[in-house]
């Protein structure tokens, strides 16, 4: 997959965007104290070197020197879940921007740099947003205005909100599932994921 990287000017500071990024690469970065949305800063840089090993994965960066201060994380589902059965999807397993670099575009054009790489055009990629793992402390929102700003991040690449029977989307009715079905994924694969959407219940 080829490597690409692009320059955000910000209030802060120049940062760079760029992936995806090897794990030879992502060892040589520190990783910035604030990015603990998910887990510790030392466990979550273990995560991205973890996606950016996997055949399937990638590891996107926003990067201020020599510290990654934002990511997105692109792996195959959980063997757990139910998307797992699907031969041709991805999972965007996080997306995190450091506190003191919020707010000022950087998740959004990470997202762009992403997806303009053309490999991720042969899937279907999901995001499983759960609202316990949004910063709502952090960023003043409540749990619908998050949802909100999420569906308008996401959907600035193309993702939509879907209906599932997922029991882990269903535990909260601000949870959700967005998809992206990339341009050249086969007809057949789109209807093999609609197929997995709703597995729990009947139509009546």
């Amino acid at each position: 997959m080829a490597f690409s990287s692009k320059e955000l000017v910000t209030p802060r500071g120049r940062v760079i965007l760029e992936g995806p990024a090897s794990p030879e690469y992502l060892k040589s970065l520190a990783i910035s104290e604030h990015l603990r949305n998910f887990r510790n800063p030392a466990r979550q840089k273990e995560a991205l070197l973890n996606a950016a090993s996997q055949p399937e994965g990638m590891v996107y960066i926003a990067r201020s020197n020599g510290e990654i201060i934002g990511y997105v994380i692109f792996h195959r589902p959980s063997k757990h879940t139910r998307w797992s059965r699907h031969p041709r999807i991805l999972e965007l397993g996080a997306v995190e921007v450091s506190r003191p670099w919020q707010r000022m575009g950087v998740a959004k054009e990470l997202l762009r740099l992403a997806f303009s790489n053309e490999a991720l055009e042969e899937y279907v990629v999901i995001t499983t947003e759960f609202y316990w793992h949004w910063d709502l402390r952090g960023s003043g929102l409540d749990v619908w205005e998050y949802q909100r700003m999420l569906k308008k991040l996401f959907g600035s690449v193309g993702f939509k909100k879907r209906h599932t029977d997922d029991p882990e989307i269903l535990e909260h009715p601000a949870n959700m599932l967005m998809v992206r079905f990339g341009s050249k994924v086969d007809k057949a694969y789109v209807k093999a994921f609609e197929d997995l959407t709703f597995q729990n219940s009947l139509v009546e």
